[in-house]
């Protein structure tokens, strides 16, 4: 089991353990939020980023001066808060997502974390709304946290709206480890695996996995 602040759980406990405790902690709105989605979504609040990978990806929308983002699975808003402060006052995050309630909560933390007026939130299928698109669209960076089933196509309308230089974040890499797994055969799972053997086949993109999380890879347009 992963400790409080992060959800890796390929990587010894006390690494991890020493390695939250020399992270940047969540602020309070921030804990709030986690607290807020775990009273409201029962289950799903496993759903949420760890506090750590909220900093990695604050941290490297900052550091590549990312003013373009795009977001496919919202939830409760914790991931996207993360990409808006890091891509500043002057970034705008486009977030699509099907869950009007989850959301719901996500704009109220975004409104009090003053944020809102960076983030565009849609609400539909993410694929559509990615298709409907301008051609000419392109973003310095993207996350994908979705319905898994749906990966593959997701990462092959993004990758073609990424800058050169531009990441694509895509999350749940590993699932739980299923993907290690042949006997793990259900969708998702055969999803993702298809998805990482594409990633690492792609010449359009460079790309690194790592065991933060469930599992998170970077790729970088080339």
């Amino acid at each position: 089991m992963a400790v409080a602040g992060s959800r890796s759980r390929f990587v010894d406990e006390k690494v991890v353990e020493y390695a939250c405790d020399h992270t940047s902690p969540p602020d309070q709105l921030q804990r709030e939020l986690r607290e807020v989605t775990r009273e409201r979504t029962g289950a799903a609040a496993g759903m949420q980023i760890g506090d750590d990978q909220g900093v990695f990806m604050e941290i490297l929308a900052r550091s590549m001066g990312a003013r373009r983002g795009l977001e496919v699975g919202t939830f409760t808003g914790y991931s996207a808060l993360a990409l808006a402060r890091g891509m500043g006052a002057e970034g705008r995050l486009l977030c699509c997502d099907v869950s009007e309630e989850w959301t719901s909560i996500a704009r109220e933390y975004w409104e009090r974390a003053g944020v809102s007026d960076r983030i565009e939130l849609r609400i539909g299928p993410a694929l559509q709304t990615l298709r409907d698109l301008p051609e000419s669209e392109r973003f310095d960076i993207a996350f994908l946290d979705a319905d898994k089933v749906t990966y593959p196509d997701y990462y092959e309308e993004i990758v073609p709206r990424l800058r050169e230089g531009g990441l694509l974040l895509v999350d749940n890499t590993l699932q739980s480890g299923r993907v290690l797994d042949p006997g793990a055969d259900d969708e998702s799972t055969a999803a993702v695996r298809r998805l990482n053997d594409r990633i690492a086949d792609d010449e359009r993109v460079r790309t690194v996995m790592l065991p933060l999380g469930d599992g998170i890879t970077l790729a970088e347009r080339v």
